[in-house]
């Protein structure tokens, strides 16, 4: 699967998730959400992953919901 907001990897049983969005400091979209969500479905199936890391890009881990996204059009 491919990914707009993360960067995903597997090397061995470790699997490692990388929010990407780092100039809003990796804050939570609906994007990152449904993707974060469909990659740890993907892993929580995969039965050689014995571990999942969870990491931000750049200099912040997650701002938290990106609010943004809540404003009407």
């Amino acid at each position: 699967m491919s990914y707009e907001q993360l960067i995903v990897h597997q090397d061995g049983g470790v699997a490692t998730i990388r929010l990407n969005n780092p100039a809003r400091l990796n804050a939570l979209s609906p994007i990152m959400t449904r993707e974060l969500l469909g990659a740890l479905g993907e892993f929580r199936d995969d039965a050689s992953v014995r571990a999942i890391v969870l990491t931000g890009e750049g200099r912040g881990f997650s701002a938290g919901a990106d609010l943004s996204t809540l404003q009407e059009p």
